[in-house]
This record gives C-alpha cells, sequence and structure tokens, in this order.
C-alpha cells in the first residue's frame, strides 16, 4: 500500500526509527499514535535549525550581520504564515506566543477589555480546557450543544445568537475536535455568526496540521476572525504557537505581559506602546521556535494539504474497518463520515482505558493517549456519564478516572504500524484474563491521567 513517504523520501519524522524497550526486554520499533498531543519534528525542520543557528542573534535591536538576519527569518515567518492560512497581511495582525493556549489567553485578555462583563461567549461542549476555561470570569459564557454522536449543532448555535439578542461578543469553537476528530464547518458557523454581529475565533490546533484552512476575505460572511494554533502538533518543536487577528482589535487593547521589546519609548511617568504585534510580544522572543514552524509549513506546502489529508484518511479508514471486527471495541465517534480527521477514541470492554494504554506501550511499543484529552465535559457526555457520576469522582479523588483511548496518526504513520496495533488489539481481547492478571499491579501503580 502506498505510503506518502513515497512522494518525499523515508525518515520524514525524526524517531520513525527509534526502537523502544517492551516488556520482555526486546527492544521493537516505536510506534508514535499520539500526534493530537504532540508531533514528531520534520527532519527538516532539524536540518534547518542547525542551518539558521550559526547564525542566531537577538532580533529587532541590532546592527550586526546575524541580528539583522535573524531578524529577517522572525518577521518574514508572520508573511509565511499568512500565506499559509490565507489570512490578509494588510488588515490581520500575526502574534507569536508559546502556544494554543496562550494564544487564547491572550486573545481572552484583549477581547475582555473591549467588552462589559454583560457579553457572551459562546464555546462548545466539544472545546478543549484552553478553550473553555480562558473565558470563564471575563464573559458570560454558554456552550453550543452537540449531538447524540457528539457532533456540533448548528441549529443550537443559531438559537443561541437569537435567544441572547446581540449580546454575544465572540463565538469560539474548535476547528476540529481533538477527542473524536470531527472536522466543523468553519465557514457556514462564521456565516451564522456574522448574521448575528458577532465575531469568531477558531481553534486551529487540530485542523491546521491536517486539512487546507483558509480565513476567507474580510467583509465575507464566510471570514474567520481569528484563528489560533500550535507548532508542536505540526512537525515543529521549541514551543511557538499563533494568534491571528484584525491589528485594530490588538492596537486598543492594552498589552497582557509588559517589558522589553512592548514600547516605542518611556518615561517614568508616561508610556507610548508599540504597535502590534510588538506590543503583545514581550521580552526576547523565540526566534528558534518561529524559524522551526517556518520551516515545518514550506515542507508541508511541499507535500501538499490535500495530499495529506488524503492519506491520513485513507489509513484512518483502514484502521476503523479493521478495528470493527475486533470483539469489544466501543467507538466514542462515528466512524462512517468523510469530514473528520485521523483520531479514533475507542475502549474495549472489559479493559480500562488505562490497562489498553499500558498493554499497548509494554506489548508492542504503541503509544497512545488515554483519558479524557483535557476535554472533560465532551468526555463526560460521549461517556455517558451524568451529574451525579461526575460529582463521585470530584468527592473521591483516590478513585482512578474513567476514560477512553485515543488514537490519532499523523502522516508518516504507515499500514504496517496499523496491521501491529490491529493484531495486539485482538490479542488483547482473545486473552483479557492475562493482561489483567499481568497488568493489575501496574495499574494500581498509576496515577489519574487527568489530561
Amino acid at each position: 500500500m502506498r505510503s506518502i513517504n513515497n512522494n518525499i523520501g523515508n525518515n520524514i519524522v525524526v524517531g520513525e526509527k527509534v526502537e523502544v524497550p517492551i516488556v520482555n526486554g526486546e527492544y521493537v520499533h516505536s510506534i508514535d499514535f499520539d500526534n493530537a498531543a504532540t508531533t514528531p519534528p520534520f527532519c527538516s525542520v532539524l536540518n534547518d535549525i542547525n542551518n539558521f543557528a550559526p547564525w542566531y542573534s537577538s532580533i529587532h535591536r541590532g546592527a550586526g550581520y546575524k541580528s539583522e538576519l535573524s531578524s529577517k527569518v522572525y518577521d518574514n515567518a508572520r508573511y509565511l504564515v499568512q500565506d499559509f492560512v490565507h489570512a490578509d497581511k494588510d488588515k490581520d495582525v500575526v502574534i507569536f506566543t508559546k502556544n494554543t493556549t496562550e494564544s487564547i489567553n491572550l486573545l481572552s485578555y484583549v477581547l475582555s477589555q473591549q467588552t462589559e462583563h454583560q457579553n457572551v461567549v459562546l464555546s462548545s461542549w466539544m472545546e478543549h480546557a484552553s478553550n473553555d476555561l480562558p473565558w470563564r470570569g471575563k464573559f458570560l459564557l454558554d456552550y453550543i450543544e452537540i449531538d447524540s454522536l457528539g457532533r456540533l449543532s448548528l441549529n443550537d448555535l443559531e438559537n443561541k445568537l437569537i435567544k441572547y439578542k446581540g449580546s454575544v461578543k465572540l463565538v469560539t469553537i474548535t476547528g476540529t475536535a481533538n477527542v473524536t476528530g470531527y472536522i466543523n464547518p468553519i465557514h457556514e458557523i462564521a456565516s451564522i455568526t456574522h448574521k448575528y454581529g458577532a465575531k469568531i475565533m477558531v481553534d486551529g490546533a487540530q485542523m491546521v496540521p491536517h486539512i487546507p484552512v483558509d480565513m476567507m476575505p474580510f467583509n465575507t460572511p464566510e471570514h474567520i476572525d481569528f484563528l489560533v494554533f500550535s507548532a508542536h502538533k505540526m512537525y515543529a518543536p521549541f514551543g511557538i504557537g499563533v494568534l491571528i487577528g484584525p491589528k485594530t482589535v490588538f492596537k486598543k487593547s492594552e498589552a497582557l505581559i509588559l517589558g522589553g521589546g512592548t514600547f516605542r519609548l518611556y518615561t517614568h511617568g508616561k508610556i507610548q506602546w508599540s504597535d502590534p504585534p510588538l506590543k503583545d510580544e514581550a521580552g526576547t522572543p523565540n526566534v528558534m521556535g518561529v524559524a522551526a514552524l517556518s520551516s515545518a509549513i514550506q515542507t508541508l506546502i511541499s507535500i501538499g494539504m490535500n495530499e495529506i489529508f488524503s492519506y491520513e484518511k485513507a489509513l484512518y479508514d483502514y484502521m476503523v474497518e479493521k478495528m470493527s471486527h475486533i470483539p469489544g471495541i466501543c467507538f466514542y465517534s462515528d466512524t462512517s463520515k468523510e469530514d473528520t480527521v485521523s483520531i479514533v477514541p475507542f475502549n474495549m470492554v472489559n479493559i480500562s482505558h488505562q490497562l489498553m494504554a499500558t498493554i499497548l506501550a509494554n506489548e508492542s511499543g504503541i503509544a497512545v493517549r488515554n483519558g479524557f484529552f483535557c476535554a472533560h465535559p465532551y468526555c463526560e457526555r460521549l461517556l455517558g456519564l451524568s451529574e451525579s457520576d461526575m460529582e463521585y469522582y470530584f468527592n473521591h479523588k483516590n478513585v482512578k478516572l474513567p476514560g477512553m483511548v485515543r488514537v490519532s496518526l499523523g502522516l508518516y504513520n504507515t499500514y504496517e504500524e496499523i496491521d501491529k496495533f490491529i493484531k495486539t488489539l485482538l490479542l488483547i481481547s482473545q486473552n483479557q484474563e492475562y493482561f489483567i492478571q499481568k497488568y493489575t499491579d501496574k495499574i494500581i501503580a498509576l496515577e489519574n491521567p487527568g489530561c
């Protein structure tokens, strides 16, 4: 079966051929199925970073050649980001942060300065904590409903926009759910949102690495007002996040973090702030991280975002079809639809999520994620847990939390890796008592995974 690596050569990411120890003392090829959390770096990214490192210097403050070169790398990255997601180069500003979480916290702070406390922010039941918690306490926060399969209800979105009669400041929605992989129709959501005078923010952390993203032109109903995403989920390490939005919004707000680089001139009695994005990037910036992001974007473009989505979707379809034939497998997403990226949440009857993740790692060197994935309300709904159930877990801190197992694929994963995964699942299904006894002590020693 064809691999996307055929288009660009083998060893596209660092660590593809790394071997890890398993329970019998042998070493096996590591299989990373936890890409929704963090992806390994592209080899091209590390090569570019090594080539850039001798020229690394402070930016915007030096006249030396290295400083000028580093400044150029840093500043040009903004244009590359804008091109990648089709932001407006004249009206939008690109602000570099540490990650998506910091980007959303920054935006919540900025918007809270420009509104009344009675204004409403609509989040949803499928959001990651980072697109829920930052809005609490600053706005009246409400949540768009999901259906029985965990999909976003556009009817409830519109009903809530009508209900609040023009008081909604922002609809903040994930582009792709980090638990189920569902792709939300962000441009349709934008059109509905703008019809009622609100703006839209898209959490693109799980979307930007997998499918083409277009912010669409200003003054069109489909325009995405704010977009955030993280480099560490798109094959670029070193800690960089992106926040994109209208310059006018950030120009009239106070900076969240104050210090070097945020001002043009100041005395003990007066400050003249720099224009965004500099005002919102206090201190010495992460130039290496920005260079890594630029390199990753160039590699993604060279492969082709449509090609990436098609290949990952083929892997996904192959995997869920094989999994559906294994006794005891329970899916927590609708695997029959096309509008999903390669994320599969599941459990196996009689095998806890902690035990499943432990067996996969220890028996076959397969890394997955288990727990609630920092999207607790969404997982609670998908698992059918009630408010009284959750109250029990709040009151019994020593009780292991429920959860599920998440498999998330990347563009470097292969059909052969999936075959090994399926073989291990089948072995677990056929030998449940053996594995429960074998790993009981190890599971008791595990702490609750939380996220």
